[in-house]
């Protein structure tokens, strides 16, 4: 199973949208709030050079947000990036 960490906030509708894709996707993720939490914030924008959330890495890769990931899905890359060994 692919190692994938969000970036997210407690409110955030394209972060529920992005948690429901990979469910969906039968995957599992680790949820790091950036509302709570100023240095994961700050850890965040350092690692995908964005302030929005959610921010989506899969096995070390910036995925980007909801809408990035849903394009590279149909674009037929996401498939590979959840299938590799971390």
């Amino acid at each position: 199973m692919a190692d994938i960490k969000i970036y997210l906030t407690d409110f955030c509708p394209y972060c529920v949208s992005a948690k429901r894709f990979l469910q969906e996707r039968g995957q599992s993720w680790r949820e790091i709030r950036v509302d709570l939490d100023p240095e994961a914030r700050a850890e965040m924008r350092a690692l995908s050079k964005r302030t929005s959330v959610p921010q989506i890495f899969i096995n070390g890769t910036h995925v980007g947000g909801f809408d990035d990931m849903v394009a590279l899905d149909r674009a037929g890359g996401l498939k590979a990036l959840l299938e590799a060994a971390p």
